[in-house]
């Protein structure tokens, strides 16, 4: 059933969203404030013995400071109990007294009729879990074997085995109780007018179970055993449970994990996921057997900001993430992106894992490209620029790529960023002297002398991306932010996404920054004593002083208590978008460095200095104090 969004609003205003909380956990005495609709408890969704997990009425919101879950009234019954979001709806709307609005007898009827089909598709994966522990199924457990898995594995993805035979299940079925309409509409059996009789459409092949977001069986993937059958993969056709295009492999695991905490990570295939949950990384999905399509990727940004899109290290693994990266462009919003990590040649995860281990995935993904260097990458990448004619291309094929971004936003910093690097890889002097911007005639794809690498690496060393510190303080990039929070607890409200999920340096201003945030949910201050008084920050008193002392050396005035709010939000804005930016800068540094080390080409080469030369416009102090401290030369006063 749909709802309108009206119907929403009334029911999430009509019922307090601790009361859907308080169904699932214990209310902290001591630090619930019930006057004013503040409510703490241990966090239903990762384990602790301090709480952390906060709900305000106010806002009908809750959030964890330790893992980072957050939502409204029905994302908690769907993410904490695995319900559809119409079931949460109808659940919160009965505790409101509000009654569901009139139904649709036809659409009731579809849906008594899906619920059959689940019935249908789980006795099927029941058939299949029973034929792989039986004896023609030992084959397929060998080989499951073989590739690592374990019976415990095998059990959690209900993996099983469908028999040569061509009537097995659709008897099986059959003597269930299920209708030869039943067995059609799920896919189970191939079917037509030019075919006499129904056969079973899996044989002899491992069988993976496909779920929905609530954890149903709706189709089937099957992975042939005989090296002579046409295609080694077959799925479920679509039908009224299944729609590939909007399915992903895994997603109700990883979507569970990942509301712990983490990102999630696409991947190309079934086995991937299970090889990379048995090693850990439960945060895994795969699209089934096709490019990721628009519908996959919405529903990975609906539980992941900044997903990992992970491809096989070959040259089909590089266009595929190259088609990913065409279909995420004209979806980017602020704050939505996707990373893309590329395996070593000639691997996929499940390789790389039983090869090197679990730590090698990691690395791995630690070392994923934004979208941005991904762009760059395709169009600049095994390329030769030496005429004027090819800048030019380059220059147009970048601007048109930036355009497709339908956020105007997002749009403008693609497009400044994509000129700054253009304008820095045209810049780099030639090997030769002034023959060519781009190491003269055909100099492009060859490896460099090994005096120009050591000159590089020189360079490299010399440019730090980190915030510059003043000696024995703080990070004072940093300092300026969580200064500005201190004195502008409004800025809370307004940035409280970007400020919980900053990604700081300091040890000590992150645990400064936890104790803020626990502070103005209690209090809801509005200016920095009363913010400051609580005792979740009277424990942090050396590094509030730690923060006043540099932001008092540097004369950053506009991020005290003497600028004006709409001057200290300016500010703000810009010193959060300086600070993620070096961050990339850093991550994008580092990977330069290491590809220059392992292939020194001139393409490796560029592709540095190109990001030195980002390091050296950005001036990560420089441009955080231009036109606020230390250039207007303005004394700050005691705070």
């Amino acid at each position: 059933m749909r709802f309108s969004q009206s119907f929403l609003d009334e029911v999430r205003d009509r019922l307090p969203i601790s009361e859907v909380v308080g169904t699932r956990v214990t209310w902290d005495k001591r630090k619930t404030n019930t006057s004013r609709g503040d409510w703490w408890a241990c966090c239903p969704f990762h384990g602790e013995k301090t709480p952390s997990f906060h709900c305000e009425d106010k806002k009908g919101r809750y959030h964890c400071f330790g893992c980072g879950v957050s939502g409204d009234h029905f994302r908690f019954l769907t993410e904490l109990d695995g319900m559809s979001f119409p079931e949460a709806v109808e659940r919160v709307a009965s505790m409101a007294g509000i009654a569901l609005p009139a139904p649709d007898p036809e659409a009731e009827k579809r849906e008594r009729q899906r619920a059959t089909l689940y019935d249908v598709a789980e006795a099927a994966a029941k058939f299949f879990e029973t034929q792989l522990q039986l004896q023609p199924g030992a084959a397929a457990r060998a080989y499951l074997r073989d590739r690592g898995l374990t019976p415990q594995t095998i059990g959690k993805f209900r993996l099983g085995y469908a028999p040569g035979s061509r009537n097995a299940l659709k008897e099986h079925l059959a003597q269930g109780g299920a209708t030869k309409e039943q067995i059609e509409a799920c896919g189970l059996v191939v079917h037509g007018d030019d075919i006499a009789v129904s056969y079973d459409r899996f044989r002899d092949r491992i069988i993976f179970p496909i779920e929905d977001a609530q954890g149903r069986v709706i189709a089937f993937g099957g992975r042939a055993m005989s090296a002579d059958v046409p295609a080694k993969y077959l799925n479920s056709p679509e039908g009224p449970l299944f729609h590939k295009s909007d399915v992903l492999y895994n997603f109700r695991r990883a979507r569970q994990t990942t509301a712990r905490g983490g990102t999630l990570v696409a991947v190309e295939g079934y086995m991937d996921v299970i090889a990379l949950d048995q090693a850990g990384f439960s945060n895994a999905v795969a699209p089934l057997g096709t490019a990721l399509t628009e519908s996959q990727l919405a529903k990975i940004w609906r539980v992941a900001n900044e997903p990992v899109l992970c491809f096989d290290g070959d040259q089909a693994g590089l266009r595929a993430a190259y088609r990913s990266l065409d279909l995420a462009l004209p979806e980017l919003k602020p704050g939505k992106s996707v990373r893309f990590a590329l395996l070593p040649d000639g691997k996929d995860p499940d390789d790389l894992i039983k090869a090197d281990g679990a730590a090698a995935f990691d690395a791995v993904l630690a070392q994923a490209r934004s979208a941005a260097d991904l762009l760059w990458l395709r169009e600049t990448g095994g390329k030769s620029f030496d005429t004027p004619e090819r800048r030019a291309q380059l220059e147009s094929a970048l601007r048109e790529a930036a355009g497709r971004i339908g956020d105007e936003s997002v749009r403008r910093h693609y497009s400044q960023d994509m000129r700054e690097r253009a304008n820095a890889f045209f810049g780099v002097p030639s090997a030769r002297g002034n023959d060519g911007a781009f190491g003269g005639k055909g100099r492009t794809s060859g490896k460099l002398p090994r005096g120009r690498i050591a000159v590089s690496e020189r360079l490299s060393r010399s440019r730090i991306v980190a915030p510059r510190t003043l000696k024995g303080v703080v990070p004072l990039r940093e300092a300026a932010l969580l200064s500005a929070v201190m004195c502008h607890p409004d800025l809370i409200g307004e940035h409280f996404d970007a400020f919980t999920a900053l990604e700081l340096e300091s040890a000590e201003l992150a645990a400064l920054r936890g104790a803020i945030l626990e502070a103005h949910a209690e209090t809801g201050a509005r200016d920095r004593e009363t913010l400051l008084a609580h005792a979740a920050c009277t424990s942090h008193a050396g590094a509030i002083e730690a923060v006043d002392n540099a932001i008092r050396r540097a004369r950053l005035w506009v991020f005290t208590g003497e600028a004006a709010f709409d001057d200290a939000r300016h500010a703000f804005d810009q010193a959060l978008r300086l600070h993620a930016r070096a961050r990339g800068l850093s991550r994008e540094l580092r990977a330069a460095e290491a590809a220059l080390a392992e292939d020194p080409t001139e393409t490796n080469y560029n592709r540095l200095v190109s990001v030195q030369g980002q390091v050296r416009r950005e001036h990560g102090l420089d441009a955080l104090i231009e036109g606020f401290g230390l250039s207007s030369g303005r004394p700050v006063k005691s705070f």
